[in-house]
């Protein structure tokens, strides 16, 4: 059985809005293959990508990282220790450097004191604990903490980012603008929880968001032209 038909075959059969976003999942798909995200060597590099990727670009990101990397701070005991204005000045391309690197401590704290420095060990913890858990540490808001739970925990809790927000409006199944748990629970109500599945997706609508799915929409050649409810520009692609 392949990849995509293995992924096909936990889509939930569900009504409402099940078959359109079982009908997104295979197009993007098929049109981008595997994304392979998150994007980190390591399960700690993943707690650290989602800390630092908040309000910027994944690119400042991997600066970052890479300083961290040849600093020998990417473990969590490393960070705990480090000097937190150094710290800041390693991640000075992530911006809001100083807020971050508290927020690095935050959570290399939190994982001293309940796992001992194990992230394996965070996964044998329940989904609503560690996520209500990861939620009461600083800094940790609930995009963040469904990173961590999905790419570094192995749970199935899915990622809602503005590219997320944005697909779920012009696909006409969500306002523009509303609370997190409105657009996640879309998904978990029509798409089966699959951890391997909720990472994958947010993974090609991270990369549709960069092609077609921009701020100011790029409508030709998007592989969803057809089923989007936003008005189309000339031009656009209507797969069969």
């Amino acid at each position: 059985m392949s990849k995509q038909r293995k992924s096909e075959t936990v889509l939930s059969q569900r009504p409402d809005h099940a078959t359109l976003l079982r009908k997104v999942y295979d197009r993007l798909f098929a049109d981008y293959g595997p994304q392979h995200w998150w994007p980190a060597k390591t399960k700690f590099e993943v707690i650290v990508g989602a800390v630092l990727t908040q309000n910027t670009a994944w690119t400042n990101v991997v600066k970052a990282i890479a300083n961290l990397e040849a600093a020998g701070l990417m473990s969590p005991a490393a960070i705990r220790a480090a000097d937190q204005q150094e710290l800041a000045r390693l991640i000075f391309s992530s911006g809001y450097y100083n807020m971050k690197a508290r927020k690095l401590k935050a959570i290399t704290e939190y994982i001293g004191a309940r796992f001992n420095d194990d992230i394996d060990a965070m996964s044998q913890v329940d989904l609503p604990t560690l996520r209500r858990e990861l939620l009461a540490v600083h800094g940790i808001g609930e995009e963040t903490a469904d990173d961590i739970l999905v790419y570094a925990a192995g749970k199935p809790s899915f990622v809602i980012d503005t590219y997320t927000r944005r697909l779920l409006h012009r696909l006409g199944i969500a306002p523009e603008q509303g609370p997190y748990d409105l657009y996640q629970g879309i998904f978990h109500e029509a798409v089966a929880e699959d951890t391997t599945l909720f990472g994958e997706y947010h993974g090609l609508i991270v990369r549709h968001a960069k092609v077609s799915c921009r701020k100011e929409p790029v409508c030709e050649g998007c592989v969803l032209a057809d089923i989007c409810a936003r008005p189309k520009a000339s031009g656009a692609r209507r797969p069969g």
